[in-house]
């Protein structure tokens, strides 16, 4: 069986198979590269002001303020109220932009099984029923 061309980033061989009509397997292929990129690494890309746990701490410090200036009398239980109100539809805001982050996160993850199913599906030797590892 053919072996992919490429080299790994230790300097060996690599042992990947070759995509059909190919000398290199998809981790190699120069036409797949900007599709791997994409693909890549979701690490850092909640970073900085991404990270909901700042925001989060952030209204839940503002609510506690706000409770214990209305107790003491402070601010007025009206304008306590909708304060309050205020700042609960702002996390809500900010659970839904997490709630759709999350999903494009796993859209792409799948996409990225889906299309490496289907190109493990292409290289099935034939003959054996699609079964890669014989017994």
């Amino acid at each position: 069986m053919a072996k992919c061309s490429g080299i790994t980033r230790a300097g060996g061989a690599c042992k990947g198979i070759p995509i059909d009509g190919s000398q290199w397997c998809y981790v190699h292929h120069p036409d797949h590269a900007e599709e791997r990129r994409r693909h890549g690494s979701k690490g850092g890309k909640r970073g900085g002001r991404g990270r909901p746990q700042g925001e989060l701490a952030r209204l839940q410090s503002r609510f506690e303020e706000l409770a214990e200036s209305v107790l003491e009398g402070t601010v007025e239980r009206g304008v306590g109220a909708v304060a309050g109100q205020l700042l609960n539809g702002a996390r809500a805001c900010l659970r839904d932009a997490m709630a759709a982050r999350e999903q494009e996160e796993l859209l792409a993850r799948l996409e990225a099984l889906e299309e490496g199913l289907a190109a493990n599906a292409g290289g099935a030797p034939s003959g054996k029923g699609g079964q890669r590892w014989g017994a």
